[in-house]
């Protein structure tokens, strides 16, 4: 694959970051209303948010990667070129199963109050790993 020129590169990573925050800002706003009540939905934007920080940091390095929602694989590739962040993101993977798992009647009980908050606090780590990487490689440190 050859790597998209670099306007078209930065513009990519941004709608990824831009999708992440909005998915991490719902969860967060959601955990402040009611977390008893929306721990479901908690749970799926910290999922979703934290598969698009990864995926934008994929893009910024020009890494390919599948179509998935699958943390660990995702986690597996930034490994490539970033072994100690990749270590440090690991706890993330336990957000996998609500991207898709919750969101279907199925044998997984509804997330708790406390799934929601572990979830905002494990993307936020994701989130604060991630940006500060995304703002350097785009040259804008005001993030």
């Amino acid at each position: 694959m050859t790597p998209p020129p670099e306007d078209a590169k930065l513009r990519i990573i941004h709608e990824w970051r831009r999708k992440a925050d909005d998915d991490l800002a719902v969860a967060e706003r959601l955990l402040a209303d009611d977390a008893d009540s929306f721990s479901n939905a908690i749970t799926f934007h910290c999922q979703q948010a934290a598969e698009k920080y990864l995926k934008s940091l994929l893009t910024c390095w020009d890494i390919e990667f599948p179509k998935t929602h699958m943390l660990a694989r995702l986690i597996a590739l930034v490994e490539q070129r970033d072994a100690a962040l990749a270590s440090s993101l690991m706890d993330a993977v336990g957000l996998t199963p609500y991207g898709v798992e919750l969101r279907y009647p199925g044998d997984r009980p509804d997330a708790s109050a406390d799934d929601a908050r572990e979830a905002i606090r494990l993307t936020q780590q994701i989130c604060n790993a991630i940006v500060p990487l995304l703002s350097r490689a785009s040259g804008d440190d005001k993030s």
